[in-house]
């Protein structure tokens, strides 16, 4: 993507590398990007070496960058242990700025706390974690003067309202979350000029607001919701650099191309989806899996979702079987980390493609295929612990169930498992608030039970 010895010379100059300095970026959270995964974990070990030396100048400082660095390591690797000790460390952080003392850095620690609480919840779907966050936010607000703390945590408090409201809130809620990050990402915009790391992190709270967008969108299928995503992640990658940002861009990038794959799943215009299949693989192109890993993963599960949407669109095998290679590929960077909540889903999507396949072609060996996949998934996932994606598994395993019977002409107990799966699922899609889960289910009871009267009066 570039050449990387060079180009950290040129930043950081030449004499700077004779230079004894801790790590490679000296603390500046701007250039972590351009380091893969072994070097940032290394930066963050030298971190944590500087916070501890004897001597040290600002100790506190020295914890917060500790802390910054390895929520990046626990976010390209969805490594839980990273994520406890960014958490651990920026809670070291404000201890040692003090909420009377420095109450600005306190605030920055404490929002530094509340983003790894955000990200515990993204990663491994714990709920329980954004209200955390939602409580480390607020406190953070009540105390900054000034600087990065204020937006940062404005920026955080909007989108876990946002979040909350997404199972139950219409269009309307969703344009008033929207408006509610205009302030805070021009209050980070504003700051660019005396901090490198404002212009990123403005860049972050728009991708934060996309993704928001986009699940709104999805959920509602409501096209002008799905536009404000595209163009937000468009405004997001506007400026950035592939060289000297790739994560920042293959991010932006990456929700611009989700959102376009929906808006032609919406609308049913597949050139959209073309399109964006076509954007979401150079993204795949440009990003090396040692880079980040995780994002890495997230963008092959994008792309596959796009090839599963052109499938369905124009009843492609072929665009059904890319997709389960786009999925297998994300599955090996996932499959050291079972709790990640983009593993179930990643699994579950395979299989229905697998499972679409097998309806096109008639092939009943990959119908077996799928449904081995999907058993497995279910054995791996607590349904006390992740209940919405033990529940979606079971949706899909009961559309299993159906396509066999489909492929068949014969029902051989499937329709009775499809049924007990699917009354398992609205169960819990009922107890969260989920909707449009919840009707997705009622919608195959329905087919079930409309399907297996025919069958009788056939008879």
């Amino acid at each position: 993507m570039f050449e990387f010895g060079r180009e950290l010379k040129r930043l950081f100059g030449s004499d700077s590398l004779n230079a004894p300095r801790d790590g490679l970026t000296g603390g500046d959270a701007s250039l972590l990007e351009l380091l893969d995964l072994k070097m940032i974990a290394q930066e963050g070990r030298a971190a944590d070496i500087a916070a501890g030396r004897v001597g040290a100048k600002d100790k506190a400082q020295r914890r917060l960058e500790s802390a910054i660095i390895w929520r990046e390591v626990a976010r390209r690797s969805g490594d839980a242990a990273a994520l406890r000790k960014a958490a651990a460390t920026a809670e070291a952080a404000a201890e040692a700025f003090g909420r009377d003392r420095r109450p600005d850095g306190w605030a920055r620690a404490r929002c530094e706390q509340a983003f790894c609480a955000m990200l515990g919840a993204e990663l491994f779907g714990d709920e329980g974690l954004n209200a955390a966050a939602d409580v480390a936010f607020r406190d953070a607000r009540s105390a900054a003067r000034g600087g990065l703390s204020l937006p940062l945590a404005d920026v955080g408090i909007v989108a876990i309202e946002a979040r909350e409201q997404m199972a139950t809130g219409d269009a309307q809620a969703a344009r008033i979350a929207a408006a509610r990050f205009a302030g805070p990402i021009s209050g980070l915009e504003s700051l660019t000029r005396r901090c490198r790391a404002a212009r990123l992190l403005a860049v972050e709270a728009r991708l934060v607001l996309a993704d928001l967008l986009i699940g709104w969108g999805a959920r509602l299928r409501d096209t002008e919701l799905l536009t404000m995503a595209h163009d937000e992640a468009d405004r997001a990658a506007d400026g950035l650099d592939v060289a000297y940002e790739p994560l920042s861009w293959a991010r932006a990038v990456a929700l611009r191309g989700q959102a376009l794959s929906l808006l032609g799943e919406v609308t049913g215009e597949v050139e959209v989806m073309a399109e964006a299949v076509s954007a979401l693989a150079e993204v795949v192109s440009e990003l090396s899996r040692e880079q980040s890993p995780l994002d890495w993963a997230r963008i092959q599960t994008a792309l596959a979702q796009g090839l599963q949407a052109l499938g369905e669109a124009g009843a492609s095998e072929r665009a059904y079987e890319q997709a389960v290679t786009c999925y297998d590929r994300a599955a090996y960077v996932l499959k050291n980390a079972p709790a990640l909540s983009l593993r179930a889903f990643g699994a579950s999507n395979r299989a229905l493609c697998l499972a679409r396949s097998a309806e096109l072609s008639g092939d009943l060996t990959v119908l077996d295929a799928a449904e081995s996949a999907f058993k497995i998934e279910l054995t791996a996932i607590a349904a006390k612990r992740d209940p919405a994606a033990w529940a979606l598994l079971q949706v899909n395993l009961a559309r299993l169930y159906e396509a066999r019977m489909d492929i068949t002409g014969l029902d051989r107990g499937e329709r009775a498992s499809a049924a007990m799966a699917l009354n398992a699922a609205l169960d819990v899609f009922g107890e969260m608030g989920l909707r449009s889960l919840s009707a997705i289910a009622a919608d195959a009871l329905e087919r079930l039970s409309t399907a297996g009267a025919s069958a009788k009066s056939a008879y």
